[in-house]
């Protein structure tokens, strides 16, 4: 009688922990704030080299990124490095719409292959697509991606600045990962509107950081005021007040108006959901 193997691997992934000597250590985020110079995207590509994209079609395919992402349950640097791509890329190269979503598919595969440890398939991205790109043209895409990129692949992201940022301020376990969440939402939202391009992931990070704790009343119950926690950060970072505040008030503008639009649209199907049927609407 043959013997049963049972096998006691866990099929959900196992992911390494943070390391607080590797959060605490300076020399780190030194690194990672010269390194970030060289992943930085020209804000101005819509200007100067796309002439037939527009933001809102830039919006529109990223938010169809996110979506693939959070369907797939993709790990979080996924999702922000292949933005990363898509917008050095269009930084370098004028595209036509037809190929906006193409190139869009491409960053994502690419960006999976480099942080999921499940990568996307590119069947599978051709049928998120509704079949509009072919599966035969996506492996010449990712060279010319890449090439486009100098193979420079590796890129710092917002994400990358959360740990440093959190280990830096006296937060509780509990406190620190509900911020995390909350900032790494933050960061997804900004994403998607173009005008974030303009600033450095790092400003990005610590204005995410601190609308986070600003939404929590932290600063309430901490002591710390927000100017106390603006300071810090921009030291941290070290870079200027005035680039994080404008960066924390739009990144606020962009969260209140996130939230109406979500309260109108559950205000809107509560409406649908309660309002009877009218007898002229029943096809007998």
């Amino acid at each position: 009688m043959a013997a049963e193997l049972l096998c006691c691997e866990r099929s959900c992934e196992c992911r390494a922990y943070f390391d607080p000597r590797l959060l605490r250590d300076s020399r780190v985020l030194e690194n990672l704030l010269k390194t970030e110079e060289l992943y930085t995207t020209n804000s101005s590509y819509f200007q100067c080299v796309q002439s037939e994209l527009t933001p809102d079609m830039r919006k529109i395919v990223v938010e169809w990124m996110l979506e693939v992402c959070e369907e797939q349950k993709c790990t979080e640097e996924v999702f922000v490095l292949s933005v990363n791509f898509l917008d050095r890329f269009l930084s370098v190269v004028p595209l036509t719409k037809a190929h906006l979503q193409l190139a869009a598919s491409v960053c994502l595969l690419m960006a999976s292959k480099l942080r999921e440890p499940n990568p996307l398939s590119a069947r599978l991205l051709v049928h998120y697509t509704d079949y509009s790109i072919c599966i035969d043209h996506i492996p010449k895409w990712e060279i010319l991606i890449a090439a486009k990129l100098k193979w420079n692949l590796s890129a710092v992201t917002a994400s990358d600045f959360l740990g440093h940022l959190l280990y830096s301020i006296p937060l509780e376990h509990d406190t620190q990962v509900m911020v995390r969440r909350h900032a790494q939402t933050f960061i997804f939202l900004s994403a998607r509107e173009f005008k974030f391009c303009m600033y450095t992931a790092s400003i990005v990070a610590g204005a995410a950081i601190a609308a986070a704790l600003k939404g929590l009343q932290w600063c309430n119950r901490s002591g710390w005021s927000l100017d106390r926690l603006t300071d810090h950060l921009t030291k941290t970072l070290g870079v200027e007040k005035d680039y994080l505040q404008t960066c924390l008030r739009q990144m606020e503008d962009m969260i209140n108006e996130t939230i109406s639009v979500a309260t109108a649209i559950q205000e809107e199907n509560k409406m649908k959901s309660g309002t009877p049927t009218d007898i002229h609407d029943i096809d007998f």
